[in-house]
């Protein structure tokens, strides 16, 4: 794992959340769970808002064969709204630009061509 495993991982209360076989395994691995209060989605708003944007953008958009049909499109999609797309809450920049490194300024005294 590149930051370590999570402390806790929040989530509602969906059947696939508080099935016992998920919430064994969370204890097993030593991450807490926690469900936010039924009927609060706020209380986890960001996770909301992406799932609400996945089902609407490519879930809701497209007649799917196969899992692996679908989880090819999420992934086209992941990529480009990670990397590509602009987020209004980062100041119009996508989580995760495609590089991270910074494009030197062009000042206008450069020579060559």
């Amino acid at each position: 794992m590149k930051h370590g495993q999570p402390e806790f991982i929040r989530s509602d209360n969906g059947p696939e959340f508080i099935a016992g076989h998920l919430q064994n395994w969370l204890k097993e691995v030593g991450i807490q769970p926690k469900q936010i209060y039924p009927g609060s989605p706020w209380e986890n708003g960001y996770n909301e808002s992406f799932n609400g944007t996945l089902r609407r953008e490519v879930l809701n958009a497209e007649w799917f064969h196969s899992t692996r049909q679908a989880q090819v499109a999420i992934n086209v999609w992941l990529r480009q709204y990670n990397q590509i797309r602009p987020h209004h809450a980062l100041n119009m920049r996508p989580p995760v630009p495609e590089t991270l490194i910074e494009k030197p300024q062009i000042t206008g005294t450069e020579t060559g061509g």
